[in-house]
């Protein structure tokens, strides 16, 4: 299926959210040879629980990918402010546009369009608007997602699932939120794998897909 892409970018609202949503593809595409970039459009300082450094969000995030395969050259850390990136639209834009024209990335993993948190939402619609030359696939926040339509699915191995479930550790000041438990991560993947007749799976929106 990821043949044809070479150059994948990965679009996260918050320093976790590529993790949780695509984590496991990620690390599967990395092994096979891909180039993965990834930029998360805030550190979230304000919502940082009081008994962790307002900067320690950025620092798990570089854990976090790590452990994924990405290098560190190809993160991108942006610092637009938590739950204002309505307002911040235009300039998310610009910025999406910007690591458009510098990575030119084959295909795009993004926030479902049916996502209602308002800085999910924003990265999703200005993501589609950036990047609509691109092939781009949702990814699953079920925490958030309104509804969401399981139409792409990518297999994961048991060795797979550990890896992701390893980067999602690293965020420690995260760990007591009910989604950042090893047994709901497993249990999600094993519910998208029965879809599809394996073990474990993640599953994905068909937002655009082109084919040349």
């Amino acid at each position: 299926m990821f043949n044809n892409f070479k150059k994948i970018l990965i679009l996260a609202p918050h320093t976790d959210d590529g993790e949780f949503g695509c984590g496991g593809t990620i690390a599967k595409l990395i092994k096979g040879g891909k180039k993965i970039y990834y930029v998360a459009f805030s550190t979230c300082e304000a919502s940082v629980p009081k008994d962790f450094p307002k900067d320690i969000l950025k620092k798990e995030l570089k854990q976090a990918t790590k452990t994924l395969g990405i290098k560190s050259k190809n993160l991108t850390i942006l610092n637009y402010p938590v739950r204002h990136f309505p307002q911040n639209r235009q300039a998310i834009l610009e910025d999406m546009i910007k690591l458009k024209n510098k990575i030119v990335p084959d295909l795009i993993f993004m926030p479902s369009l049916h996502d209602i948190h308002q800085d999910h939402l924003t990265i999703a619609q200005e993501g589609l608007r950036a990047f609509k030359q691109s092939s781009i696939l949702g990814y699953e926040d079920v925490w958030n997602n309104l509804t969401f339509n399981t139409i792409c699915f990518v297999h994961l191995t048991e060795l797979i699932i550990k890896k992701k479930i390893e980067a999602i550790k690293k965020y420690k000041s995260q760990s007591k939120k009910l989604y950042a438990t090893a047994k709901f991560i497993r249990s999600l993947a094993h519910v998208r794998g029965i879809q599809i007749g394996t073990e474990y799976a993640e599953a994905f929106e068909v937002i655009r897909w082109i084919i040349n």
